[in-house]
């Protein structure tokens, strides 16, 4: 039995969950999220909550019936307050500029690297800062991997782009040897 499966998923006021077909449709305040359901659970809609079942028992149904709770509450969560992921820029020359929807990063390359914002993200740059915001959890999460990805932190200076509050673990570099005369 998944515990977080039997828990009800608690609908706020001015936020809608229906059901078309085996598709699941939030909407609010912040907007409006979808996603298909697979054919191993349910979704029951009540006037203030909705239960995901399990309708058909294998082994992977425990599995995915915590999963698509999990997910529907984070689509829930996702219209009325939003995700927000915050980076940091780190090292000497390396910057960030507002460009319009998107950001041009100065990453000590040959050419300025221009990254746009994907349908349904906004991005904010500040300083040495980068926020990533918006309703759908995924989306936020795999535009930070993305821009991390353009200058991963590196262990020996911490130069690079690094979600905010990860420590990275230093190495220490090579050491002079004091040669014997």
């Amino acid at each position: 039995m998944s515990r977080i499966g039997k828990k009800p998923i608690q609908i706020p006021p001015g936020v809608t969950v229906s059901k078309n077909g085996n598709v699941v449709v939030v909407r609010g305040p912040k907007g409006e999220l979808s996603r298909p359901l697979v054919a191993e659970v349910e979704l029951t809609i009540g006037p203030h909550e909705a239960v995901v079942a399990i309708v058909k028992h294998n082994k992977r149904s425990p599995a995915l019936w915590g999963l698509y709770r999990a997910l529907i509450q984070n689509m829930v969560d996702g219209v009325t307050k939003g995700f927000e992921k915050k980076l940091e820029i780190e090292g000497v020359g390396f910057k960030v500029q507002q460009d319009g929807a998107g950001l041009v990063f100065s990453l000590g390359l040959s050419h300025p690297v221009k990254f746009s914002a994907p349908a349904g993200v906004q991005l904010k740059a500040e300083k040495n800062v980068i926020t990533v915001s918006g309703s759908d959890t995924e989306a936020v999460g795999d535009t930070a991997a993305r821009i991390q990805k353009l200058k991963p932190p590196e262990p020996y200076k911490g130069k690079g782009i690094r979600y905010e509050g990860e420590i990275i673990r230093r190495k220490a570099g090579k050491k002079a040897i004091a040669s014997a005369a």
